[in-house]
């Protein structure tokens, strides 16, 4: 039986949203690594108060990455889980719900930060000695980037839990194999955990931002019966 992805090994088979998506973050990657110091300050997301921040790193900040480490593992999630979700859902709607999934992440990494940011300009006005160290906190702030596909990532990860919730997912480098919607509960549980805590480089909020935005999505094409192409 002839089969057009049969042609053309691996790479080829690879869905076409996703392969174009997997080519973009290389590339910006690979020109991260020739100019760091440009890519960041042009493309990577600052809080709006930033000096730093101009509206359309809103985008480009998702198909950026920090290091080789945190490429891999989000392009491999993307594939592994989005492969069979491009498939029901048609290239066109799989764009558009990774493109919400990562929008929405970034809208509740920016919820969060303002609350931050409000936090520190109230004891900024207050003055005393936890004043000092309030402006400090607020300059690291506003000077700090955010990159990265996570967000919509853990988007994709919770819409194949939400249509496939009793395949079992394998953990890497465990002989340990759960439900995909435990998978995604766990995960879930573990970002929420990690945010409230604070502190790492990590925009664990963000990521439950992705999977509340992929949520609300899943059930609204549900809901029209329009979850499946």
């Amino acid at each position: 039986m002839y089969s057009p992805y049969n042609r053309g090994g691996f790479f080829a088979s690879i869905p076409l949203v996703i392969k174009n998506i997997i080519i973009i973050n290389v590339l910006m990657l690979l020109l991260t690594m020739i100019s760091k110091g440009f890519m960041i300050e042009h493309f990577a997301l600052f809080y709006p108060a930033s000096p730093f921040f101009k509206p359309y790193q809103i985008i480009t900040h998702i198909f950026m990455h920090g290091n080789f480490g945190h490429l891999l593992f989000n392009m491999y999630a993307l594939w592994m889980f989005g492969t069979v979700l491009e498939q029901i859902w048609g290239p066109k709607r799989f764009f558009l719900y990774y493109m919400v999934t990562g929008l929405g992440a970034a809208a509740m990494h920016m919820g969060v930060q303002w609350i931050e940011a409000s936090s520190l300009v109230s004891t900024i006005n207050e003055g005393g000695a936890a004043a000092t160290m309030a402006v400090e906190k607020y300059r690291q702030l506003m000077g700090t980037p955010t990159v990265g596909a996570s967000g919509a990532v853990y988007g994709i990860l919770l819409a194949y839990g939400m249509l496939f919730p009793n395949n079992q997912l394998r953990l890497m480098f465990t002989p340990f194999a759960l439900k995909a919607k435990y998978f995604v509960i766990i995960f879930a549980v573990i970002e929420l955990v990690l945010g409230l805590i604070g502190g790492g480089n990590i925009a664990h909020f963000a990521h439950l931002g992705g999977m509340v935005f992929g949520f609300i999505l899943v059930r609204f094409w549900k809901s029209k019966n329009r979850l499946y192409y």
